[in-house]
């Protein structure tokens, strides 16, 4: 059997019709080497069982799954672009290729291709995706869901044999096309397209579609574009938390990269802090710094208003301008959460939560460049003063400017105290995602294909995923 018994085909986004995305042919590629496979991923949707051959043929030539989507779709959107409105956008170099419903859960997945060709939406690209493109999202999927933030899941990555010619990397370079598991790909800028055409009725599907197959819920509800529009507040309220405590700067936070599920997806020049700095960019070409590291709340809220925009085609305003005033009052309650999340500690009430979360930032900033991000979190996991004041780092803890964490940290209890235990937190320093770092993954591959540090990465990362027990059960 190819699929196991797990697998449930359930395509949906295809019963919207022709004005929402396009039949599409993947391209044919000189090669298929399978470089990462995500087994554990698969096993989610009945899919672990296919053999390498198997793989490469569904995952690299796209022979479609049983009674799935066929052809793929590439689907049509707009988007803000650094705040610039471009309606010339839409799957360009990838299409929805699979829709499957989770084990367990039920939930609705996508397998989204990066890199898989060109499509009526390419405009003068070529399609494809380079091997170091699909390297870098592999490792930031990896980390993100080993921080607790919602992430697609990368699936596959196979190596496809043509040279590319790129402007930001040495060329001609290596190709690759990427699979991503998602919740969905159904961005805030599918509905600005109809939007920007004046379709109040595409609208009104579109939004029909959503709360069908994401937040059902919200079935029955009297405006259900108001309803909808207060959920994916809440869902983008609790990504933009996550990914401050993670110290995750997402680099190209256009509004054609969110998704309704509020899931994080499609990682280009992303960056992980590397100490706190608010103004840190990860775009070299983010010249005014609009999508830096501390301005991602604010642009994340503006975002939401375009889409609110869209929505009040078919809502009316006021209760559109009620569910985005939910954005300020959940990121500040998502944000103090993230935080106990990532310290391994148990709430102990709203207020003492908040000025937590306040002590963290000043901590970080008192400590500057000589306190990396990652290792505050790990050396204060559970709240123990023991590990921290005796490591590394152990004069910045001493320092005045951290006195205000280490008197509130002391008030708060461990959660899930046992997770010490883990031989993870027998090393002196954690798992870190830098630029260096993937800059050196990356050379290793370039110039010798050696393969072995990053796989040796994903492991340890892997570690750290089962060490910190950070992922809340799917929404």
């Amino acid at each position: 059997m190819p699929v196991s018994r797990a697998y449930r085909p359930d395509p949906q986004f295809p019963k919207l019709g022709p004005e929402f995305g396009d039949p599409v042919e993947a391209a044919r590629f000189p090669k298929t080497l399978l470089r990462f496979r995500n087994d554990r991923a698969a096993a989610t949707v009945g899919l672990e069982t296919l053999t390498d051959a198997e793989w490469l043929g569904h995952f690299g030539r796209f022979e479609p799954l049983p009674g799935n989507v066929d052809p793929p779709l590439a689907q049509r959107y707009h988007g803000h672009q650094f705040r610039v409105y471009n309606p010339d956008l839409g799957d360009g170099r990838g299409f929805l290729f699979a829709q499957l419903r989770e084990a367990q859960t039920g939930r609705l997945l996508d397998l989204g291709t990066k890199g898989s060709g060109q499509t009526p939406w390419s405009r003068t690209a070529d399609g494809r995706l380079t091997l170091k493109g699909g390297v870098r999202e592999v490792l930031a999927t990896a980390m993100l869901e080993a921080l607790g933030v919602p992430t697609s899941r990368s699936f596959s990555l196979i190596e496809t044999g043509e040279p590319l010619e790129r402007g930001d990397e040495p060329s001609p370079t290596r190709s690759s096309v990427l699979v991503r598991l998602s919740h969905s790909h159904i961005r805030f800028g599918s509905f600005q397209r109809h939007a920007f055409h004046n379709a109040p009725d595409r609208i009104a599907a579109l939004t029909g579609h959503v709360i069908a197959n994401y937040y059902p819920e919200l079935t029955g509800a009297a405006d259900p574009g108001a309803a909808l529009l207060a959920a994916v507040v809440q869902r983008a309220a609790r990504l933009t938390a996550r990914w401050m405590a993670a110290g995750f700067v997402h680099g190209v936070l256009n509004t054609d990269n969110m998704n309704v599920t509020g899931e994080s997806f499609d990682y280009g020049p992303y960056r992980f802090l590397p100490w706190s700095d608010p103004n840190f960019t990860a775009a070299y070409f983010d010249h005014s710094g609009l999508y830096a590291f501390g301005r991602q709340p604010e642009t994340v809220f503006w975002n939401l208003q375009q889409l609110a925009a869209c929505l009040n085609l078919t809502s009316e305003s006021d209760p559109l301008v009620e569910a985005l005033n939910l954005f300020g009052p959940a990121y500040r309650r998502e944000l103090a959460a993230a935080l106990l999340a990532r310290l391994g500690l148990s709430s102990q009430g709203p207020d003492a939560d908040i000025a937590l979360a306040q002590a963290v930032f000043k901590a970080l900033a008192a400590g500057g460049q000589a306190l990396r991000w990652e290792p505050f979190f790990f050396d204060w996991f559970c709240g123990s003063p023991d590990r921290a004041l005796a490591g590394p780092r152990a004069a910045i803890y001493a320092h005045e400017g951290v006195a205000d964490f280490r008197a509130q940290v002391a008030a708060f209890t461990a959660d899930r105290p046992e997770r010490l235990a883990a031989p993870y937190f027998t090393r002196p320093e954690p798992e870190e995602l830098l630029y260096d770092q993937i800059e050196d993954l990356w050379g290793a591959i370039a110039e010798s294909d050696d393969w072995a540090p990053f796989h040796a990465k994903l492991a340890a990362i892997e570690d750290a995923r089962v060490a910190y027990g950070l992922m809340d059960p799917p929404a």
